[in-house]
């Protein structure tokens, strides 16, 4: 089964290219790599430029759009029998794609979410109110899609193609992660696995994004997209 692995990138000049020879040392074969880069200004996209070409494919987007915005773009270009987000930068460990996309590679799954709060692999211990807040909206799903996911704002989800692909993402930011979490869960018998993966999150001042107004819009995206969509 071919993989396709969408990285949404913004601003990730410090990471970017070690990111992409990890993304290509992933031992998992055959796969195609789509960067979506969401309008960079620090100079990311010159980076991008002056890969060799062919070794990804590139997209480029004229403005600043949001991480959901980007992974729609890599979805409407993937052509792989999965579909599988990396983030730009060093959070989560591309060694362990295949780890993630196993249960759909042997049969089991149709979608499944790497759970950083599952299993026995490393986790760096950053900010409480995070934890806090990403448990919150965990809840706040499972109650509304009746799934019992451990991680549901995670980035490491895959997909079969088929089924993402038939998901119209509305959301342009971070509201992608309840998003589509519900709009799966609406779907008649897609098979939904966890699987535990390492997290090596960063502080803001290394370049992490998300803020309380993401959280804010996640919880209406939860509510949103669980009951009236």
């Amino acid at each position: 089964m071919k993989l396709t692995i969408i990285i949404p990138c913004y601003n990730e000049r410090a990471t970017i290219e070690d990111i992409l020879e990890r993304v290509h040392a992933c031992p998992y074969e055959p796969k195609e790599i789509i960067v979506v880069d969401d309008c960079s200004g620090d100079g990311t996209r010159d980076l991008l430029a002056a890969r060799p070409e062919g070794r990804e494919r590139i997209v480029y987007h004229d403005v600043n759009q949001g991480k959901g915005a980007a992974i729609r773009t890599g979805v409407a270009h993937a052509t792989g029998d999965i579909v599988t987000i990396q983030d730009a930068d060093l959070e989560y460990d591309p060694d362990e794609i295949p780890k993630l996309i196993a249960p759909i590679v042997n049969g089991r799954a149709d979608v499944v979410y790497g759970s950083r709060f599952v299993g026995g692999d490393a986790h760096r211990v950053l900010y409480f109110w995070h934890r806090i807040g990403n448990g919150l909206l965990t809840l706040a799903s499972n109650m509304l899609t009746d799934l019992n996911l451990t991680d549901m704002e995670t980035c490491y989800k895959a997909f079969r193609a088929e089924i993402v692909k038939a998901i119209t993402i509305e959301e342009s930011r971070f509201g992608f992660e309840p998003e589509i979490t519900a709009k799966i869960a609406k779907l008649k018998g897609v098979r939904i696995f966890e699987v535990g993966i390492s997290y090596y999150g960063r502080t803001y001042a290394e370049g992490k994004k998300i803020g309380m107004k993401d959280g804010f819009r996640a919880l209406y995206c939860v509510v949103k997209y669980s009951l009236f969509r």
